[in-house]
């Protein structure tokens, strides 16, 4: 770095960092106001905050080092410190964390302090929706997000076992909203779920308004706090839970979740058209079970098929955002309640459930910078 006994013209700083570039918004970090507390001492020593739109930005590093190459090119410059930091803001809509928030606005009330909310979803059962869900909402917290994660599988609560949660919530009087509950938290990510609240080897016999009723209150009568994400995990089907949702939350976009087999993909096809109708956007496809692949050897063993994640992908004209083995280690963590994210994290499979955390927030950051449709951004990233 060059020394200057000059004092150092801020602005020099400032006009070097107009030359980098969101990667994916292709708009200078300056003009997209990414560029926070900009400091510049009279001895050349340079700080400032580079806030992002997701702290699981999977270029975080490109343009940490960009800003930081930017800066030192400047002459007079004799240090730089650079802190990343983020913003989540909510796709496609501004959300409120004030006191009033939650209001209805055209049939639609906003989760108070919910920036995003993810649904995840496949239209069958018995594809790992639940595993996808659970290990997503791991993936965005260990990024450092603010992540809950809500069960709506009423008939099937399976979230507390998966994610090892003993403790059930509080329930507290409100002053004004009367009562709520107050969501355990468990590696981190705050969780509800109808497995709390009723015997575990009780079935639950309900028609189509008391599931409406559990969806309502789980969205408006749950203090979830300020969350970057809340991701859904979805019944299966096309029913009365899906269609509440979408009724009583503004949800930022849904995830499907397949195997390859042709008998999934037709069950996803139904849930797709479901989601269209009622006008929530498709963020990507998940094909789960994808391929086994052995410790001893480098084959891959497509059982239940080849290539089906791929075509409902091009179908709906959105992305193959993961491809996920099958992994005894998976299933097992799922068994414990230690997602193997948190349990195996450097393994294959966590490291595919991370690059798809980071992909899905990605997306979503780009879907709230600019307003559109995730369908009209899978060149940039796309998943290989």
């Amino acid at each position: 770095m060059a020394q200057n006994s000059s004092i150092l013209d801020p602005s020099l700083v400032l006009n070097a960092l107009k030359s980098v570039k969101e990667p994916d918004l292709k708009q200078d970090l300056v003009a997209l106001e990414m560029i926070q507390d900009l400091d510049v001492k009279s001895d050349g020593a340079v700080s400032l905050r580079v806030v992002l739109t997701t702290p699981a930005h999977p270029l975080k590093a490109q343009i940490e080092a960009s800003v930081r190459d930017a800066i030192t090119r400047v002459p007079g410059v004799s240090s730089v410190t650079i802190k990343m930091d983020s913003k989540v803001r909510g796709a496609n809509r501004a959300v409120s964390h004030s006191p009033d928030a939650g209001t209805k606005k055209g049939g639609v009330a906003a989760i108070e302090g919910v920036a995003n909310i993810i649904a995840v979803s496949s239209g069958k059962g018995g594809v790992g929706k639940s595993t996808v869900a659970v290990n997503l909402a791991m993936s965005l917290a260990l990024e450092g997000a603010r992540v809950g994660l809500m069960d709506t599988d009423v008939y099937g609560p399976n979230i507390p076992t998966m994610m090892g949660v003993t403790e059930q919530p509080k329930i507290m009087q409100h002053p004004t909203k009367g009562e709520f509950f107050v969501p355990p938290v468990a590696h981190g990510v705050k969780v509800m779920s109808m497995g709390f609240l009723v015997d575990p080897e009780q079935p639950l016999v309900w028609r189509g308004p008391m599931l409406h009723s559990v969806v309502s209150q789980f969205c408006h009568q749950v203090d979830w706090g300020n969350l970057d994400y809340l991701i859904v995990d979805m019944p299966p089907g096309t029913g009365d839970v899906q269609l509440s949702l979408a009724q009583l939350v503004p949800i930022t976009g849904a995830i499907l979740v397949s195997t390859p087999q042709e008998v999934s993909m037709q069950d996803v096809r139904k849930a797709w058209a479901m989601f269209d109708k009622v006008r929530i956007p498709i963020i990507g496809v998940v094909e789960n079970m994808s391929y086994f692949k052995p410790d001893d050897s480098d084959k891959k063993y497509f059982i239940f098929g080849e290539g089906g994640g791929k075509i409902l992908a091009n179908k709906f004209n959105t992305e193959l955002l993961a491809q996920i083995p099958i992994v005894p280690a998976i299933r097992e963590g799922g068994d414990n309640g230690r997602p193997i994210t948190v349990a195996n994290p450097a393994s294959p499979s966590a490291q595919a459930f991370r690059s798809f955390g980071m992909r899905v927030a990605q997306k979503v950051g780009i879907m709230a910078a600019e307003g559109i449709d995730p369908a009209q951004i899978i060149q940039i990233g796309k998943f290989n």
